[in-house]
């Protein structure tokens, strides 16, 4: 697998093909949904799409559009670039250089999964380039990717689509897909501020009451039966204990609208470290009217420059596409 650098005489790595030509598409994703506290995440029809071309000019550049244009780095260090290359270095390989194209959709920093979805673009673009027998399977993907973000609860939906569990054994990351009721419809109201995930990890304790621990290890296995077979207990199964009313502070807005929703008898969480709010809808009719009690609520208390979707749940994950050139 390594060559002999001809003006140093070191061993140098296989460098991957040149002119290959691939599209990776990753849908955004909202973990803990209340009680499921770094364990539990859904991808939801929101999609980062990356292309990216080999190529021999020993040069890494890089377009962004949309998300992120205005500030995210033009060059290796991006990223989604920066995780290419050490995906194919850490396979045994090198690369000369490629483009990159990024379509940003995912909003930064709002509880969406966007620093998830840059990993796992990075992670497969890097191991699709690579020779076929020293790709990584499935396991090894997760792994890796939840490796880089520090956790799988994000990833792994990332990557399958779905509902995804998530834990860690024996220091490797695993996950286990379900499958969310159709009729389970994500609502998300989506505030312009941004809120860093370590900025509200600080906000929680080191520790919490036996009795809000047990409570919420009954709503999270009732959170699972609610998401894929009985969307009429998503209320009452999305109650947390953990972690929402301890970051409450650092975004106010989010928290009150979560309590107001709630208050209402919609299935309202603060999406994955927030400030994002989703409120899980049983149907189209109750989607349709948890949108038209945020767009009062909003208007009531002032709230400007605040974007309301409907979302889809994704259940297939990322998308990898080879182009033939």
């Amino acid at each position: 697998m390594k060559q002999v650098n001809q003006d140093t005489g070191e061993a140098a790595p296989v460098q991957v093909a040149s002119g290959q030509d691939i599209t990776v598409s990753v849908p955004a994703t909202s973990a803990n949904l209340g009680p499921g506290f770094d364990s539990l995440g859904m991808a939801v029809s929101l999609f980062d799409t990356v292309r990216v071309r080999t190529n021999d000019t020993g040069r890494i550049s890089v377009r962004v559009r949309g998300e992120g244009a205005a500030t995210l780095p033009s060059d290796g260090t991006h990223l989604v670039a920066r995780t290419i290359a050490d995906t194919i270095r850490s396979a045994g390989y090198g690369v000369d250089g490629f483009e990159l194209e990024c379509e940003n959709v995912i909003p930064h920093g709002r509880g969406l999964g966007s620093s998830a979805s840059a990993i796992v673009s990075g992670v497969l673009a890097g191991n699709a380039l690579l020779p076929a027998e020293a790709q990584l399977d499935a396991a090894g993907l997760l792994h890796a990717c939840s490796a880089l973000e520090g956790h799988p609860d994000n990833v792994a939906p990332a990557l399958g689509g779905g509902l995804a569990v998530s834990w860690e054994e024996a220091g490797r990351f695993r996950s286990a897909k379900a499958q969310v009721h159709p009729e389970v419809v994500p609502v998300v109201a989506i505030p312009a501020t941004e809120l860093s995930t370590e900025s509200a990890r600080g906000l929680l304790p080191q520790s919490v009451p036996h009795r809000d621990a047990a409570a919420n290890s009954g709503r999270a296995a009732l959170l699972m039966h609610a998401l894929t077979t009985d969307p009429a207990l998503l209320l009452a199964a999305t109650e947390d204990f953990l972690h929402q009313a301890y970051r409450a502070p650092a975004m106010q807005p989010s928290a009150a609208l979560v309590r107001a929703l709630r208050a209402a008898g919609f299935a309202a969480v603060i999406s994955g470290a927030g400030p994002t709010v989703m409120t899980l809808a049983s149907g189209a009719e109750e989607a349709a009217a948890a949108e038209a009690f945020i767009a009062a609520h909003l208007a009531a208390e002032a709230l400007e420059n605040w974007c309301v979707l409907r979302l889809g749940v994704d259940q297939d994950g990322a998308r990898v596409v080879m182009h033939q050139r």
